[in-house]
């Protein structure tokens, strides 16, 4: 095989890129290594090193606090039904509005496509939103985080777009084998498809997992609190809500608030970050296709 080779200013600019991205990398990442060290660590520990990525001794009690009650686990398992429910739903009615509007031969299309693109520069607001939310008696009721934002209309287009890509022979083909419109969209386009799907899955995913301010505004019953409205009120307002002392070892020293925070946020954290293995390699694949052409 031959050998490639770089020029002196080719070369220098591979260089300041691994460095440039390297130095990124390390920037967006030692933060959150800090928290989960300092959800290790102990109170001397945090009072005494302003910054550190392993702790000195490593302590366990910051999670022996908040799992000392079912609060933290009930509010995990909140999450997860919203995320789960709420990215399924998500993607059904995304695939089954694009799929008829990747066909341009639909009638209405283009009309239906510009009030698509309208919803993304106009919208209703928060507050009649909520009184819509209130009049459909959805407040305190988990489908008030999950039917408002059904689709994006955003991630609607790029799939829109992506359909419109595939090969018509693939669809004709089909339809002279007697595949019928829910056969085709079944057994062609979404096998077809996965890197998209997958990609948007995760987006919604994260989205779901995320979002706490529509649980703020629609969710009154704590017993109905996701995860991330419960992390808010351990980390700005009390750390009341993160573990129950009298159910603790007698012997047991409540550990320092800084490191309850710590460990509420991993916790919080660290369900969705396991979710992206099972996507990458459909990830970057995904996230470009189907943005190129209109």
């Amino acid at each position: 095989m031959a050998k490639t080779y770089r020029s002196v200013p080719g070369t220098i600019f591979d260089v300041a890129n691994y460095i440039f991205l390297g130095a990124f990398a390390i920037a967006a990442i030692l933060p959150f290594i800090y928290v989960i060290s300092g959800s290790f660590a102990t109170d001397a520990e945090l009072t005494k090193r302003a910054v550190f990525l392993i702790p000195e001794t490593f302590s366990l009690a910051a999670y022996e606090f908040i799992f000392s009650t079912n609060t933290i686990m009930k509010s995990i398992g909140v999450s997860m039904y919203v995320t789960i429910i709420g990215t399924a739903v998500n993607l059904f009615f995304t695939v089954t509005m694009a799929y008829p509007l990747a066909r341009r031969s639909l009638m209405g299309r283009n009309t239906v496509l510009n009030l698509v693109v309208f919803s993304m520069l106009f919208g209703g607001g928060m507050i009649p939103t909520y009184l819509v939310i209130r009049e459909l008696s959805l407040l305190d009721s988990y489908w008030a985080l999950i039917l408002p934002g059904a689709i994006s209309a955003f991630n609607l287009i790029i799939v829109k777009n992506f359909f419109q890509e595939l090969p018509p022979g693939l669809e004709e083909a089909a339809k002279i084998d007697g595949c019928t419109e829910l056969g085709l969209l079944w057994r062609i386009v979404l096998p077809l498809s996965k890197p998209v799907l997958a990609t948007f899955t995760l987006f919604y995913a994260v989205g779901h997992w995320n979002d706490f301010f529509a649980a703020l505004l629609y969710i009154n019953n704590p017993e109905k609190w996701p995860l991330q409205v419960l992390l808010r009120q351990i980390v700005l307002l009390s750390q009341a809500a993160a573990g129950d002392l009298n159910s603790m070892d007698p012997n047991f020293v409540k550990p320092p608030d800084q490191s309850i925070k710590m460990a509420v946020i991993v916790v919080g954290t660290v369900p969705i970050l396991l979710v992206y293995p099972f996507l990458q390699k459909h990830f970057a694949k995904g996230v470009l296709i189907g943005s190129i052409k209109g």
